[in-house]
């Protein structure tokens, strides 16, 4: 069956919070927020299953659910709604041996090739990008812009996650283009005041439509 995921994606990376992740997340979750990804290269897994624990605990009040970056294992045991692997990760075929049927998985893509792959694996969703330049990653992929989205857009019923370098002033675009839902990072964690600009963003998205064909 076809998930249907929230407009707003919000990852949490370690490297960019102000504050203790469950923090972040209660506070997140609080202004409106649902669906939350936890990214922590450099954490041990033992420290990523005690913080992703902690996030699912705090999230679950508010409705909102966590996804792992990475790793299945520690999702699975930290009661997680769901995973997000890359291409260097186990493919969304092992991943779900792990997790099981119940779990969310979503995979990242970057170009037309690997969605067409992702497309074809019992993944949920599959993430689409960097869609603009973005600083979030050390050594990101080559800009895929929203062209990328407007050619997959008819590929498949899966959800859609637009990634990288998305802004307040971008977002519509990007959903208009094809995403069901846009992963936003730094101008959300590093903005100002970030509950504020998340409900900004969710006030923009609520009021977007596709206008790509589905």
């Amino acid at each position: 069956m076809r998930i249907v995921l929230p407009r707003l994606y919000v990852i949490l990376d370690a490297t960019l919070l102000k504050n203790s992740p469950r923090d972040c997340a209660q506070e997140l979750a609080a202004a409106g927020v649902r669906l939350l990804q936890y990214r922590d290269k450099s954490a041990s897994a033992r420290d990523l299953l005690e913080t992703s624990r902690k996030l699912v605990f705090a999230l679950s009040s508010h409705g909102a659910s966590l996804i792992v970056n990475d790793r299945p294992d520690v999702a699975a045991l930290a009661g997680a709604a769901g995973v997000h692997v890359g291409q260097e990760d186990l493919d969304p075929q092992q991943t779900r041996a792990v997790v099981g049927a119940q779990m969310r998985v979503g995979v990242s893509t970057h170009n037309l090739e690997q969605f067409r792959r992702a497309a074809m694996t019992t993944a949920d969703y599959i993430a689409v990008g960097p869609i603009f330049a973005t600083k979030s990653k050390a050594n990101p992929e080559p800009v895929v812009g929203l062209e990328l989205l407007r050619q997959v857009r008819p590929l498949t019923e899966k959800p859609i996650v637009a990634i990288g370098g998305i802004t307040l002033d971008r977002a519509a675009s990007v959903i208009a283009a094809g995403a069901d839902s846009v992963a936003v990072i730094r101008d959300v964690l590093c903005a100002a005041r970030p509950t504020e600009q998340a409900r900004r963003y969710l006030e923009t998205l609520s009021a977007a439509n596709h206008v790509a064909a589905v």
